[in-house]
């Protein structure tokens, strides 16, 4: 990093990287004051940032307070409408947060989910949200680990699978079918590839030639945080049956599972929206990255991925993808049963909020009739 002048840095990087203004702005990279480690490194206690508001109180998994700046230098854009915002955490109780909205208790609800839908379309004065997103979750195989280092295995579990089944049945097709591939329908430089097919036949195929011609005993990791990662597993191991995979589900809790996300040989991981589709790519497939679940190294995919993310016009780029998405299809590191869209709830008293498809809160043009 190199400081050009007061007001400016310039980033020298070891390859190009259109991403960078999204990567700074993503949640794993928060600015912070310089200051911020020898104080503490505990943001509670020293609310330095740029935001529109500012920390007031915070008791950790109770309540959160954060009130308008009013500080010298003020906030950076304009004056946010709202003077102070009350968060109350109440977990992961999707009903308690229904609850607390329907009896007027909270004025918006951060995140209701898909089994709610019913019961919110019904509450009076309540406003649905809705965010198509690039949020989605992979059962991910570690190829390095056996028996995911044989790719006909892989391709096995693969063609028997059928996603837009498992994204009615699992999101009441809230969203999109997965493609394997981990580049969403909504990025702006998605290639459109021949939809997967399932194919049972084709499946049993693959398994004889891993050597499993009698078929195969498989296990599952997943977390129990969101209910609809069981249903669809369920669904998921009902499909894999006939052609021969007997896949155990393993349902744990959700700070368990993020124990060992990236240790199973075969998991069901979550994984957030990002704006970009090389964004997750450079994450979690690239050979030899920290969030590389599957293990994955190929050579030519890491090469094709630099060249997509060098170029700027959107256009060149999808072209780039094809290749991108095809090589990592082709080897089969995961299933990708669905996108999925997200929903929050607001009280209709509360006026221009947007849904954000990671869900962050932009509440600087919020405000309460």
């Amino acid at each position: 990093v190199e400081k050009v002048d007061d007001h400016t840095i310039r980033l020298n990087l070891n390859r190009a990287a259109l991403s960078i203004p999204e990567n700074l702005y993503n949640y794993p990279t928060a600015i912070v004051h310089r200051r911020f480690e020898e104080e503490g490194g505990d943001l509670s206690k020293n609310p330095v940032g740029t935001g529109p508001y500012t920390l007031t109180e915070l008791r950790v998994g109770e309540i959160a307070r954060l009130a308008r700046r009013t500080d010298e230098h003020g906030y950076w854009g304009n004056e946010p409408f709202l003077d102070a915002i009350t968060y109350i955490d109440h977990g992961d109780d999707y009903n308690a947060r229904i609850a607390a909205i329907a009896s007027n208790q909270v004025d918006a609800v951060y995140e209701v989910s898909v089994e709610q839908l019913d019961v919110v379309q019904k509450l009076p004065g309540i406003v649905l949200n809705e965010a198509i997103t690039a949020q989605t979750a992979v059962a991910r195989m570690q190829i390095s680990q056996a028996p995911f280092d044989n790719k006909n295995l892989r391709k096995a579990i693969q063609a028997a699978t059928d996603r837009a089944e498992l994204l009615r049945i699992a999101y009441r097709g809230k969203g999109a079918p997965g493609e394997d591939h981990h580049v969403c329908p909504i990025h702006p430089e998605y290639f459109e590839l021949p939809t997967l097919q399932r194919d049972v036949d084709l499946a049993k195929k693959y398994l004889a030639d891993a050597g499993h011609p009698n078929g195969i005993k498989l296990k599952i990791d997943f977390g129990a945080a969101d209910a609809w990662h069981a249903t669809c597993m369920q669904a998921f191991k009902e499909q894999l049956a006939p052609a021969g995979i007997d896949l155990e589900l393993s349902l744990m809790p959700g700070a368990t599972y993020w124990d060992v996300w990236d240790k199973t040989p075969f998991g069901f991981t979550s994984w957030t929206h990002r704006v970009l589709g090389t964004m997750v790519l450079d994450l979690g497939y690239r050979g030899g990255v920290p969030w590389n679940e599957t293990h994955y190294n190929n050579p030519e995919f890491d090469a094709a991925l630099d060249a997509a993310g060098a170029i700027l016009d959107v256009g060149e780029r999808t072209k780039a993808m094809e290749k991108v998405q095809k090589i990592l299809q082709d080897d089969a590191v995961m299933v990708q049963p669905l996108w999925r869209s997200v929903f929050n709830v607001s009280s209709e008293r509360v006026k221009g909020y947007k849904i954000h498809p990671t869900l962050y809160h932009q509440f600087q043009e919020v405000w309460l009739a």
